[in-house]
């Protein structure tokens, strides 16, 4: 066996095999591991034993010119190599001084040394990438077994989904899944690209990717303090659950299938699409059928569709909506008045190049409008994220319920819905909306169903208005062209903190009045019309809210006043002492405000209560109001005056408590009708020109500072009085005239 550490040249001495030890270096290998030729004309060896090789032919009196390495030499070469293994020339001759040994010896121990690294390396690595290639190759041939086995969900026939290649998409998705899974092995699989993040779930607070817009203002961020028993996601979680690995192939199917579906869509015209006297787009349902037959299924019985399309021009670039749509946070807050609560299950793919491309993810989530007396729509759905070969991008969503063995009475199914988004000049974007839902809405309060039929409650028309009114809320907050009104905030600092004041006062607020199913609201019993229905919940350990008992009641009622109106009415802080019993009639102040858009109404402001009551002398009132072409909100929250000048002066707003209360205005979906029963149409109408609004009031308060305290009877009765006398007050306010509310 040949010895590879004797540092001496082929044409010194014979090298004959010698039965010695293999390797003291600690490296197991062959022998074309331990040697390096050099120009063809030398070989080196190296001998870790420290024995000379000697030839048996030899004759015995030939002088020896190199003795073998000692246990110190050996040690000393391996202690140096941990900490330097390319030695220069200086490093060499003082090695080879300290040690006794020539220069060259060491620059050749050095050099084999690192021959002997390198094959050991190289086999690790390689051993490992073909286990990793044996598991990805299993991997994919159960994929491809589950796809030859896909049944239809609907008719149990074989699957078939649509015109398209699904290997071009499952390939993608594999790229995407192997960059990970190698990259942390060896940086030899960087042609990799992406990976899924695996099979456990995130919670609402805690999903990938987290790419959140670093916005000037904070806004579309996650809100702190805003959780708990009343805004938790504790029971969709128990009833819903992860795909499995079977269902997966199916779900990146349906995924695909819908964006080509949202597309053609999105950009198809008559007969598809058939436009009303309104200008609102209704979907001809017969000649959707005809156009994509094969889709998810006929619609299920006892369903009713409902289908819409609205385009519009907004102030954000594309790559901002992008993100704000595939951000299961940023979408929850933008979106804060129609999205309840949502949740992201599994993130199948996080795309690819670095942003949102290619993109799947499994979600749930609860769409809800602002009132008790409209039953929520959850959906399981997937969330499919592409850019297209002009630039432009597409964000499409598909129910997943077909999908659940276990799933109860199917209510609301979600046809392939979302959004096309087109980049334009200077950091604007056309976004054309589509809405499409089957749903059993027999369970909808008579006084809202107009709403609801109309497209308004849960359509395209209330997605793109609230995303045109969010996106102008952004720009106008990075505004840099303030005027000098003694009574606009010019501070960046203190506009930062105060409109993310605001923003969490409107989440929280949009959260506790609809009729989510985490909710748990109790109908009083009166003796009017207008039911009052309250619920309770203890907060504690929560900076953002008092602690103790917080009572929340809400009642809608229907008045025959036209919406902006109304909308004026009560935002107007001269009006307030009409309807605002807790302002004990004082006159009302405004002491600062931030416009947030090109409506006068869209505005933050601080407001203070000149008030006799000395308890008052303290506190102030922090509004927002905002309107858009599918409604309006006046929702406000006492604050305090020290917590205030805190933000103000750019300070954490995280920890103002507040317990915000405050109306959601809505059209009545239909025309006419002053005594309350108004006609149903077909079309939408726009938020202004119906003949009556849905008003819905809501309070929160705290009626006991100890969390364990029981609440008292007397309590509730009082928070009923407090909204019916509330009511009773706004009614008469503006039932000078049918229409007078702006002059009352």
């Amino acid at each position: 066996m040949y010895h590879p550490n004797m540092f001496e040249s082929h044409h010194m001495f014979d090298m004959t095999p010698k039965s010695t030890s293999d390797n003291d270096l600690g490296i197991t290998g062959s022998r074309e591991d331990d040697f390096e030729t050099k120009s063809g004309a030398e070989v080196t060896t190296e001998n870790p034993s420290g024995e000379e090789l000697q030839d048996p032919n030899q004759r015995p009196n030939k002088k020896k010119r190199y003795h073998r390495h000692t246990q110190r030499q050996i040690q000393e070469l391996e202690s140096f190599f941990k900490e330097c293994p390319h030695p220069d020339d200086k490093q060499r001759k003082e090695l080879s001084r300290d040690l006794n040994l020539e220069p060259l010896q060491v620059k050749f121990w050095f050099q084999n040394k690192r021959t002997q690294m390198k094959a050991q390396s190289e086999r690790h690595e390689n051993q490992i990438l073909k286990s990793d290639n044996d598991k990805l190759r299993a991997e994919n041939n159960r994929y491809k077994e589950a796809l030859s086995n896909a049944t239809c969900p609907n008719c149990g026939g074989p699957a078939a989904i649509g015109e398209m290649s699904f290997d071009e998409q499952h390939l993608r998705i594999e790229n995407a899944r192997l960059r990970e899974e190698i990259d942390r092995i060896s940086a030899i699989a960087a042609k990799y690209v992406g990976k899924p993040l695996g099979s456990s779930f995130a919670p609402l607070a805690i999903h990938a990717p987290s790419r959140s817009l670093d916005l000037e203002v904070g806004n579309f961020g996650n809100q702190t303090g805003f959780g708990g028993e009343m805004y938790g996601t504790g029971d969709i979680l128990r009833s819903v659950s992860i795909p499995s690995d079977t269902d997966k192939p199916i779900i990146v199917e349906l995924a695909v299938a819908a964006m080509e579906e949202l597309v053609r869509m999105a950009q198809a015209v008559d007969p598809l699409w058939v436009s009303t006297d309104n200008s609102v787009e209704i979907l001809n349902e017969e000649e959707y059928f005809r156009t994509f037959p094969r889709g998810i299924g006929p619609k299920p019985l006892g369903l009713r569709s409902e289908a819409s399309r609205e385009s519009a021009v907004v102030i954000m670039n594309h790559i901002n909506l992008v993100e704000i749509l595939m951000d299961v946070n940023q979408w929850s807050c933008v979106f804060s008045g129609i999205v309840s609560r949502a949740l992201t299950l599994e993130v199948l793919s996080t795309g690819v190049a670095g942003n949102y491309n290619g993109a799947l993810q499994v979600m749930t989530a609860e769409f809800q409008v602002p009132s008790p007396l409209v039953p929520t729509r959850e959906n399981y759905f997937v969330r499919y994220c592409k850019q297209h070969s002009d630039g432009s991008w597409a964000v499409v969503d598909v129910s997943l319920d077909s999908l659940r063995p276990s799933t109860p009475i199917l209510r609301t199914r979600r046809r392939p819905s979302g959004c096309l988004i087109q980049e334009l000049p200077n950091g604007y974007s056309k976004v054309t909306w589509i809405e499409h839902m089957e749903v059993d809405d027999r369970s909808v309060h008579n006084m809202y169903r107009p709403l609801v039929h109309s497209g308004l409650a849960f359509g395209a028309k209330r997605w793109v208005a609230t995303l045109e009114r969010q996106c102008e809320r952004l720009a106008s907050s990075m505004a840099s062209n303030i005027p000098g009104d003694l009574s606009v905030i010019t501070s960046p600092e203190g506009r930062k903190s105060m409109l993310k004041l605001a923003e969490r006062m409107v989440m929280s607020f949009c959260s506790g009045v609809g009729a989510s199913t985490a909710h748990a609201w109790t109908t009083m019993s009166t003796t009017g019309s207008d039911d009052v229905r309250v619920m309770t919940r203890k907060s504690m350990d929560d900076p953002g809210r008092p602690p103790g008992i917080v009572l929340s009641a809400a009642t809608s009622f229907w008045i025959p006043v036209a919406p902006k109106r109304v909308f004026d009415f009560l935002r107007d802080e001269n009006s307030r002492k009409e309807w605002d019993i807790l302002s004990n009639g004082g006159m009302v102040q405004e002491m600062a405000h931030i416009a947030n858009g090109h409506e006068p109404g869209n505005c933050v402001s601080l407001l203070r209560v000149n008030s006799g009551n000395a308890s008052q002398s303290n506190m102030l009132i922090l509004q927002e109001s905002c309107t858009d072409a599918s409604g309006s909100y006046v929702i406000y929250a006492p604050v305090d005056i020290v917590a205030m000048n805190v933000v103000l002066s750019g300070g954490d707003p995280d920890y103002v408590a507040l317990l915000p209360s405050g109306f959601a205005i809505l059209p009545d979906g239909s025309v006419g009708g002053g005594d309350g029963s108004h006609q149903e149409v077909a079309s939408s109408t726009s938020f202004g020109s119906c003949g009556g609004s849905l008003l819905t009031v809501a309070f929160q308060i705290l009626v006991d500072s100890v969390p364990t305290a029981k609440l008292s009877l007397g309590s509730v009765a009082t928070v009923n009085s407090l909204i019916k006398c509330t009511v009773e007050r706004i009614k008469a306010a503006v039932a000078c005239d049918n229409g007078g509310a702006g002059g009352a």
